[in-house]
């Protein structure tokens, strides 16, 4: 899809590369400053996401971190791709390249060492911009996961699985839209390889509830 270095090549690689620059921005580390003066790595589990903000901060910090996260994934599916694909066969697949791109920047942020978070509100907003459809129904397998575990990590691993599923069953017809399906899977991928912790627990299992005494997620 990118092949060559002419003007629409060139245009194509920084809308890539400026979807992981708008990715790796920590908003939720700039909002444990902003707002309460600390660094949120060194509270709760070190993570830079909506979660430990919201351990940090409170809850309707972790709304604003959530969005936030969820916007700098959303923004590029939806709009840098399709805005700079060369031709409009090509938007879709840029599309799923600059939401991948985006994810990849909040889990190993070039402003923090490569060291960032697990992805799961810039995933899903990337899927937003794809196919909204899409994530209403990883949304909803989230919602009963939790319902039903009351673990947030195996919610969000269930979702991740949910997306490739729903994506191939959407797309199945091969009406052109078969990027999206590789797109989901790697994005279903991607939460697995940063929730491998939480797997680890879960197999232990050690993996926290929501209710619990002691909340880590």
């Amino acid at each position: 899809m990118l092949s060559g270095f002419g003007a629409s090549g060139v245009g194509e690689w920084a809308a890539i590369g400026a979807s992981y620059l708008l990715g790796a921005l920590p908003f939720g580390l700039i909002l444990g400053h902003l707002v309460g003066g600390l660094d949120i790595r060194q509270v709760g589990s070190g993570n830079i996401g909506a979660t430990n903000v919201g351990r940090a901060l409170g809850r309707p910090f972790a709304l604003l971190a959530f969005l936030l996260d969820f916007a700098k994934g959303w923004g590029p599916a939806a709009l840098i791709g399709p805005a700079l694909a060369s031709t409009p066969d090509r938007a879709t697949a840029l599309a799923v390249y600059c939401g991948a791109a985006a994810a990849c920047g909040h889990c190993w942020p070039v402003y923090l060492k490569f060291r960032g978070g697990k992805g799961v509100a810039t995933t899903s907003g990337a899927m937003v911009g794809l196919d909204p459809l899409i994530f209403l129904g990883g949304g909803l397998v989230w919602l009963a996961t939790l319902a039903l575990s009351r673990m947030v990590g195996l919610a969000s691993l269930v979702m991740g699985l949910a997306f490739p599923v729903l994506a191939w069953i959407r797309y199945e017809r091969g009406d052109g839209a078969s990027e999206v399906v590789w797109g989901s899977a790697a994005l279903c991928l991607l939460i697995f390889l940063r929730h491998r912790a939480n797997m680890k627990r879960m197999l232990a299992g050690k993996e926290p509830r929501i209710g619990a005494s002691k909340d880590r997620v």
